[in-house]
């Protein structure tokens, strides 16, 4: 199956186009990056903190602290809370390695339970469940960019005092819950600058937010080998640090998140207009197979044409690190895109609790329905914020020619 001139590279749509963001921006980022040379500052410093202030600010937060990628924010937010060996924290298996991993690194045990269905995020009713007296903390997932219910999670963490809550902000800055910003509810916070996030670095990059000013101070010496002074050891920390040239290219980028992000809403209600006028959007109370949790692989879903777009909740403000939405023959339909000049990505095919390095925690197939049906039949389009009418026409376009045909 192919359409009209599939080669044509005015009608290719790829994943991100992160060219055409630095198009926009060379002049100012490349006077940052001078700026940072010609103060010799490559590690910490003034780029870093002014940029802690700022990310902060944003994320309506008293504290931030830099660190050199999301993945080390979730790990040193759980060395700052005193994780260890034997203790669990809880959090779901629909999402990236780093949120699990981070917590098995320090020889405590991950926990899942199950997602909401339609927003990909923890289901915070499976919580009471899953907790026992070794819990040491939640860990929520505000995945694609729409967090998660924190009001029921940080009320479940309420009625036991010793668990913490910390934010898996990595795709989700500038996202709201009830106004309130990702990262500012729960204990900490901990967002990603990876170059394909909303705001994005040159590489890796990091931030840990939070309101308490013990912890901010704990993580600041554990991101520093766990010195204070230097080279007098307080705790046993790590080389966490954030530097200086990715903190002055973020301060750059920071300064046009908020239109950027807007852009993205902008192309995600132009997604749902595109699609309704193709006849193609499907009702989610139709289909059973991933509200009640899906019993098979050829179930109902599977053989029905049509999407299914992410929900946005009224309560949220949804960023759209990516806009990922629910089809049958996933895999076709995404080789066709492919094949048709439109790129698109799978997240994620295998949810944790089935990956090989977590088989010993004993977790089988059918354990988590709901993951194990997202994990089959999500795929992720095109939204970043620099999309033109005519690329988002040319995605919906594909996408209807394959459910047709």
């Amino acid at each position: 199956m192919t359409l009209i001139d599939p080669d044509n590279p005015k009608l290719n749509v790829p994943l991100l186009d992160l060219k055409a963001q630095y198009r926009l921006l060379e002049q100012e980022v490349q006077s940052a990056i001078q700026r940072v040379v010609e103060s010799q500052h490559f590690i910490l410093g003034p780029e870093v903190e002014k940029l802690e202030e700022e990310v902060a600010a944003y994320s309506q937060c008293q504290f931030g602290i830099g660190v050199s990628s999301g993945t080390d924010a979730l790990l040193v937010a759980l060395m700052a809370i005193g994780v260890r060996p034997g203790d669990e924290v809880i959090t779901c298996p629909y999402t990236f390695f780093a949120t699990a991993g981070s917590i098995a690194r320090l020889g405590a045990k991950p926990v899942f339970v199950d997602i909401e269905p339609q927003t990909f995020n923890l289901d915070p009713n499976f919580l009471e469940d899953a907790i026992t007296e070794k819990t040491r903390a939640i860990i929520p997932v505000h995945l694609y960019g729409q967090m998660a219910d924190m009001e029921a999670i940080m009320s479940v963490a309420a009625k036991n005092q010793n668990i913490y809550v910390i934010e898996d902000a990595a795709q989700a800055i500038g996202a709201e819950y009830q106004t309130k910003r990702a990262g500012s509810i729960g204990h900490i916070g901990c967002f990603s600058f990876f170059p394909s996030k909303n705001l994005g670095a040159f590489g890796d990059g990091g931030m840990v937010t939070t309101n308490d000013p013990e912890i901010a101070d704990r993580i600041r010496i554990l991101r520093n080998h766990g010195y204070r002074p230097k080279y007098y050891n307080r705790f046993l920390g790590g080389n966490f640090r954030l530097d200086a040239l990715q903190a002055a290219i973020l301060r750059v980028k920071l300064r046009y998140l908020e239109s950027w992000t807007e852009a993205r809403r902008h192309n995600a209600q132009s997604y749902r207009k595109l699609f309704k006028e193709a006849d193609l959007l499907m009702d989610p109370l139709d289909s059973n197979c991933f509200l009640n949790g899906c019993q098979s692989e050829s179930c109902s879903f599977e053989k029905k044409p049509g999407v299914w777009l992410p929900l946005e909740l009224d309560n949220r403000r949804h960023i759209y690190n990516q806009f990922v939405i629910r089809v049958g023959r996933r895999d076709d339909l995404r080789a066709f895109l492919g094949t048709n000049g439109v790129g698109t990505e799978i997240y994620y095919p295998l949810p944790l609790h089935l990956q090989e390095c977590f088989l010993e925690l004993g977790y089988r197939s059918g354990d988590f329905l709901a993951s194990e049906c997202a994990a089959r039949q999500t795929l992720a389009l095109p939204i970043y914020s620099e999309l033109t009418n005519e690329q988002l026409k040319r995605v919906v376009e594909v996408v209807e020619h394959f459910s047709t045909h």
